[in-house]
């Protein structure tokens, strides 16, 4: 009776052992990295947010949110869900505090296939240009005189190359400065083939009244969408049990992580109470296929060593020490 005792005891604690990482599927799933929030559709846990976003924000062990994009990783200062964006930071973008050493940078890009845009609230200023390569001209009266090359022209009368942020004066020297908007990457990149360095700079919205709204920071606002579902908005809901918004990593689909479970649906539809899905968010599959590999390894090596000294009688196993 002993040896039965003790089979069924270690059983019921392998068993507690692994719902212990299936139970709370939402937990997974981090609000915050550092000082910023991470809301629906964003996530840093993977199977947490929208799909669209996978893999695109990392948080780092200092707690740094950090965007991924083709042309390398950037520092977020900050997201807004209000208005959808956010703020990233070029280390390698030019700086008043750089004055006139100017570094060689890369091009800032994104992935076309994700739902992020370049915000037409970026001005990007470019510095000695060639003048044989890039038409630098002020742009209203080179405008008005060629109108079919206005789009190309580099406006050296920019009001920013006149008034940079957190230098109080233009540059001084024999350094140029001039203002373009690149349509594409490839703009952006040939620009810089021809002008030493760049820079980019938003403007702040103060949420005060108009024309004192605004103020130029340095950085680049990316403007994202929220793909708003029915499915998303009912796991939400706080009557139907407040669950996050994530979906299956194998399968993509959507789910509503709960705390007992991921469901189709949402967490207190009671339709789903009796088939809860525990492998949707990447870290619980993790976690529950190395140790629940190791656990019921360590269960099976111990049962086997049981069995092996089990008394046996005529070469079959009698009730009390059959295990299954």
């Amino acid at each position: 009776m002993a040896s039965t005792f003790i089979h069924r005891l270690v059983i019921l604690l392998l068993i507690n052992f692994l719902i212990g990482f299936t139970k709370s599927q939402s937990k997974l799933c981090r609000t915050s990295c550092g000082e910023i929030p991470i809301n629906y559709p964003f996530g840093i846990d993977d199977g947490c947010g929208s799909p669209y976003y996978r893999h695109i924000l990392v948080c780092s062990n200092s707690g740094e949110l950090v965007l991924r994009t083709p042309s390398g990783q950037y520092p977020i200062k900050n997201v807004s869900y209000s208005d959808p964006h956010i703020l990233v930071t070029d280390p390698f973008m030019w700086k008043c505090q750089d004055g006139e050493n100017f570094r060689p940078t890369r091009p800032f890009s994104l992935d076309t296939s994700t739902h992020f845009t370049l915000s037409t609230q970026n001005d990007y200023l470019f510095f000695n240009c060639s003048q044989n390569d890039v038409i630098m001209e002020p742009k209203p009266i080179f405008c008005e005189r060629f109108p079919e090359q206005c789009d190309s022209t580099c406006d050296s009368s920019s009001y920013l190359c006149r008034h940079l942020p957190e230098c109080g004066s233009t540059l001084r020297g024999t350094s140029s400065c001039c203002s373009y908007y690149p349509k594409a990457t490839e703009s952006l990149r040939l620009m810089l083939k021809y002008c030493t360095t760049y820079t980019s700079i938003y403007w702040k919205n103060l949420g005060v009244t108009p024309p004192y709204n605004q103020i130029p920071e340095y950085g680049i606002r990316v403007d994202f969408d929220i793909p708003v579902t029915t499915r998303c908005l009912q796991c939400q809901d706080t009557t139907k049990g407040a669950g996050i918004c994530g979906f299956d990593t194998e399968t993509q689909n959507f789910l509503c992580l709960c705390k007992k479970g991921n469901v189709t649906t949402y967490c207190n539809d009671s339709k789903n109470s009796q088939r809860m899905s525990s492998g949707a968010v990447a870290g619980t599959a993790t976690a529950v296929s190395v140790a629940g590999a190791f656990g019921i390894g360590a269960g099976v090596w111990y049962l086997r060593k049981v069995r092996a000294t089990a008394p046996v009688s005529h070469g079959v196993q009698s009730n009390e020490n059959r295990f299954f």
